[in-house]
């Protein structure tokens, strides 16, 4: 019965990180207004699954991080009334923030719910030190590295952008207007007629979409430029199910219950539904409330991205796709004058309470867990 409970945590858990994280990575691809919603979470979820399937021969290592070993005895981590509560206050936490709009971190969520659970069960053999080096370090470094990588990417890309020749231009909305109006007849009578006249709409810069001009080896910058686009939207969404899926999935391999690759391809699954039916609240904040960007802006964060979360899985180190994602486009939304501060200062606010929230539903769970 536990081990049920358990299956159906975890499956839980991996819904609440797809709704919360799946679109982080097409996140530019909407806000550049470079395609629709439908077709970008379309996109991160066929990725997705790509890199938590890749996960299976890629990030062995992180399996063993987020079993709990280092961080709490043994014999705890192979305890599933344990893991249980770690998922439940994982995927609570998860969920709430989802619900709220904002992107917040898995990685936080569980390393608080391995916290706050181990404190109820083993007191102070919570081995602290593991916590700070191991978990606390690389999430702490990695937005501020994806800050300066995604400043250095963008201002690079810009360069060779002006040294190719490829110019900016903005649209300009032109069309006709219909309306309805009195038409005086002869005989002093009025009849409604339909009216039209051309307008022609230049909006503030925000509401505008840039476009490029030139070819780059014959080919349209324009186009080629969306080609990249969605190319490194589709790395960084494989990216993070790389370097996810073994995290949650590690939840699933207490007792030997679940082979990896059958827990994996259940996260997997988790993961792509919830990102299907949930994301539109971080959606809206990932695309439109951090920053403006035009897709080559975008393409910039994306590659930062993508580079540092794809390093960070393969040597096992746990950083937040999250952390990274927003640190990129804060990144280049500094270089750009572009970033919106206040929703900002929001979402950093909602990473700081992550952890402790974690810790405690999870506390709860695991308090409630031994009495039944």
């Amino acid at each position: 019965m536990l081990t049920l409970c358990l299956f159906f945590a975890v499956c839980f858990v991996a819904y609440s990180n797809g709704a919360n994280d799946n679109f982080k990575g097409v996140a530019s691809l909407f806000g550049s207004r470079t395609c629709s919603y439908r077709t970008a979470i379309g996109w991160a979820t066929v990725t997705t699954c790509a890199g938590s399937l890749a996960a299976m021969f890629l990030a062995q290592e992180l399996l063993k991080r987020f079993s709990g070993k280092g961080l709490v005895p043994d014999a705890l981590t192979a305890s599933p009334g344990f893991v249980l509560a770690v998922a439940l206050g994982a995927g609570v936490t998860v969920l709430l923030a989802t619900r709220l709009g904002f992107p917040i971190s898995t990685t936080h969520g569980l390393t608080g719910a391995l916290v706050g659970a181990g404190f109820v069960a083993v007191g102070g053999r919570v081995n602290l030190a593991a916590l700070g080096k191991g978990f606390v370090l690389p999430l702490l470094l990695s937005p501020l590295l994806a800050v300066a990588l995604g400043a250095i990417v963008y201002l690079a890309a810009r360069l060779v952008r002006r040294r190719l020749g490829i110019n900016k231009e903005m649209c300009v909305c032109a069309g006709v207007e219909e309306g309805a109006g009195p038409a005086p007849q002869l005989d002093g009578t009025a009849v409604t007629q339909r009216l039209a006249q051309f307008t022609v709409t230049v909006d503030n810069p925000s509401a505008c979409v840039e476009r490029y001009t030139g070819t780059v080896l014959g080919v349209n910058a324009g186009r080629l430029l969306d080609v990249l686009h969605f190319c490194s939207a589709g790395a960084v969404s494989f990216a993070r199910g790389l370097n996810d899926t073994p995290k949650i999935a590690s939840l699933l391999l207490v007792g030997g219950a679940f082979g990896v690759r059958w827990g994996m391809a259940v996260v997997a699954m988790g993961i792509a539904v919830g990102g299907l039916l949930g994301a539109g609240r971080v959606a809206e904040t990932m695309s439109h409330k951090l920053t403006d960007m035009n897709p080559g802006q975008g393409l910039a964060a994306n590659l930062a991205t993508a580079a540092l979360v794809t390093t960070a899985s393969v040597h096992g180190l746990p950083v937040s796709t999250t952390h990274v994602s927003v640190g990129s486009l804060l990144g280049m939304g500094m270089v750009t004058g572009q970033t919106k501060w206040k929703p900002v200062l929001g979402v950093v606010t909602s990473w700081v309470v992550t952890l402790p929230c974690a810790a405690l539903a999870a506390a709860a769970a695991y308090a409630l867990v031994r009495v039944f």
